[in-house]
């Protein structure tokens, strides 16, 4: 498990990053007349939303449920969501969602599940979650000329830097999964260059763990290449994994029940937002995300615009954030009890 200092610092710049972000957003606002316009808000849109949040964590359970059985490891499905929660919950926590996989592969472990098959696993949910980011974004980029001209003026240059980051890094994945000769020469060049310019010693537990990942990137490609029908079932499945998330913004401009824009526009503005945010280092995007939307979304909310970025951050993010936590409790209660009774 995550050394506990690690994850108090973890907690500690989330705090941080909240704080800014709450003072960023809210400085010089009437917050007592933000307050009640959130509160005109109709709840019979809002619920629909809270549901769009679960469905986009039960979606990566479903995957997850999926990929196991193509293992011949057969878990229940409640089981397959509380491994989604805490991902979900840790990747809100930690800069760039780093703390995520580790902790699924650490409960994973309870249920005896090797550890070189989580890997490989968590690797497929990792890049076809990029890889259908990364489509939306060049979608947008390749065909949605009016729609950048519309919304997109002043948020181009952050953009065109959050896909790029998004393209490079399913790029070196895939690259690591089906050249993995040519990655592991790669970084045991890097990792030379580092040592003679003194930056890093050497060690020979790195070079051991560089092998054993270059392992796990081959067994990766080899099931890639034997499952290609399991692979576009988890693409389609991701894809509305995503969408179901995006889409809690039109849930929220429906609540204040305004009219005029179409759901896909809200929906791939939402995308945007996705794009731009999702490898910077910064814990669920947390004061970029919010920025973004004060900008993309003003012809879309007009003066409702800070209400609507409360209530769509608020579902989108951090009931995603508690939702989360609840079932990471659930989790280390569930284990933690299990444990007991099997040593009895």
């Amino acid at each position: 498990m995550r050394s506990k200092r690690k994850m108090l610092l973890d907690i500690l710049f989330l705090i941080i990053v909240f704080a800014l972000t709450l003072y960023g957003v809210f400085h010089g606002e009437d917050l007592g007349e933000l307050l009640q316009t959130v509160k005109k808000a109709d709840i019979r849109w809002l619920i629909p939303g809270v549901i769009l949040v679960i469905v986009f964590i039960w979606g990566e359970s479903v995957i997850i449920w999926y990929l196991m059985r193509t293992f011949h490891i057969f878990l229940k499905k409640r089981i397959c969501f509380l491994f989604s929660s805490v991902g979900f919950f840790f990747s809100c926590i930690t800069p760039s969602a780093s703390g995520g996989q580790p902790m699924q592969i650490y409960y994973m472990k309870k249920e005896r599940i090797p550890v070189p098959v989580s890997t490989v696993i968590l690797m497929i949910v990792t890049i076809t979650y990029k890889l259908v980011l990364v489509v939306i974004g060049l979608g947008i980029l390749v065909f949605g000329q009016k729609f950048q001209r519309q919304y997109l003026g002043g948020i181009m240059p952050v953009y065109y830097l959050g896909l790029l980051l998004n393209v490079f890094c399913v790029s070196f994945m895939t690259i690591l999964v089906f050249h993995p000769s040519l990655a592991e020469n790669i970084l045991s060049a890097g990792l030379d260059r580092l040592e003679k310019m003194h930056i890093m010693k050497k060690k020979k537990s790195r070079r051991k763990k560089l092998t054993e990942a270059m392992k796990i990137y081959r067994k990766t490609a080899g099931y890639l290449k034997q499952h290609k029908r399991v692979i576009g079932i988890v693409i389609l499945i991701t894809f509305i994994q995503r969408l179901a998330l995006f889409a809690v913004t039109w849930t929220v401009y429906r609540a204040f029940r305004a009219s005029g824009i179409s759901a896909a526009s809200v929906v791939l503005l939402q995308a945007v937002i996705s794009v731009s945010v999702d490898m910077l280092p910064l814990p669920g995007g947390m004061g970029i995300s919010e920025n973004l939307f004060l900008k993309i979304f003003i012809p879309v909310f007009g003066p409702l615009l800070l209400p609507a970025m409360v209530l769509s951050r608020g579902l989108g993010y951090y009931s995603q954030l508690m939702i989360s936590a609840l079932f990471t409790i659930v989790a280390q209660l569930y284990y933690t009890i299990s444990g007991t009774m099997d040593n009895k």
